[in-house]
């Protein structure tokens, strides 16, 4: 095998707290991870020698700093791979947007690169080595739905999302996810989202105990430099959301919606007004 091709999906946050801070500096979380069906396509091929990353996206960098060069980077060493890599970026999921699109590309070019070089390494032994590279690649290589703790390394997979459709709108804005942590440390009487509640209405398929607790202590900081958040969401609502939050750092905004009918009717209306980029999806299971 020469070449081959990998899907990158994006996640979503269906409840993020903050629970502390560690002596390093990193952030202590207790949030639920899901995967869903926006994807970067990722083609490696075979090369003489040196890893190139090329991408279909002006705004992403190719050097070294790239994640996908680094997972790449990673994984020659680790495994004693002598060939060279090239490695194409088809870029869907949005850049700065708390959906994970940097992380899931490292994940999906350590899972290609597995699978081009035959090394067949193990997930579990991937996801360990994925640490070095984020806090969020371990679970973009596992996917599906998971409790995520420590610094979103320490992952409990749960069962699949009952069904539901997602709409997400990420503004025209790129949010430092950086930035948002260090400023959360200002914020006074933080509400602590019930993430254990969460946990138990994904393991009993109860969706209206997941749309209830959704929540995400990142949005004090992130809304109060970019206020379009909340004028997302409540068009969302105004739109027939069951329920709507901020992804990760954001600035995305996802809706979860019962009613397939009126999803739709919801992105044809946010795709035709505004500059946001607007997807219709749903959850996607780890075996994706």
């Amino acid at each position: 095998m020469n070449e081959y091709q990998v899907k990158a999906y994006a996640k979503v946050n269906l409840g993020l707290d903050v629970t502390g801070r560690l002596p390093d500096g990193y952030h202590q979380v207790k949030m639920i991870l899901a995967s869903v069906g926006i994807y970067d396509v990722l083609t490696l091929e075979k090369a003489q020698e040196g890893i190139t990353v090329t991408t279909d996206c002006p705004l992403l960098p190719t050097d070294k700093s790239n994640l996908v060069y680094k997972a790449a980077k990673l994984m020659t060493e680790e495994y004693g791979i002598r060939s060279g890599i090239r490695i194409h970026i088809g870029k869907k999921i949005p850049i700065a947007a708390g959906m994970a699109g940097g992380s899931t590309d490292a994940a999906a070019a350590m899972k290609g690169i597995s699978r081009l070089f035959g090394l067949n390494v193990p997930l579990p032994r991937l996801m360990e080595q994925a640490v070095s590279i984020g806090a969020d690649v371990p679970f973009c290589i596992m996917g599906g739905i998971a409790l995520a703790e420590g610094i979103g390394e320490k992952l409990t997979a749960l069962p699949p999302m009952p069904d539901c459709h997602i709409l997400i709108a990420k503004p025209p804005v790129g949010v430092s996810t950086k930035y948002v942590y260090e400023h959360l440390d200002a914020v006074e009487d933080i509400r602590h989202p019930d993430i254990d509640g969460m946990v138990s209405a994904i393991r009993a398929q109860d969706l209206d105990g997941i749309l209830e607790r959704m929540e995400n202590v990142l949005e004090r900081v992130t809304v109060s430099t970019y206020p379009v958040i909340n004028s997302i969401k409540e068009q969302m609502r105004g739109l027939g959301a069951d329920n709507c939050l901020m992804s990760g750092s954001g600035p995305a905004v996802f809706g979860i919606f019962r009613d397939g009918n009126k999803a739709g009717a919801a992105y044809a209306a946010m795709k035709d007004t505004g500059e946001n980029q607007v997807f219709l999806t749903g959850a996607v299971p780890a075996s994706a």
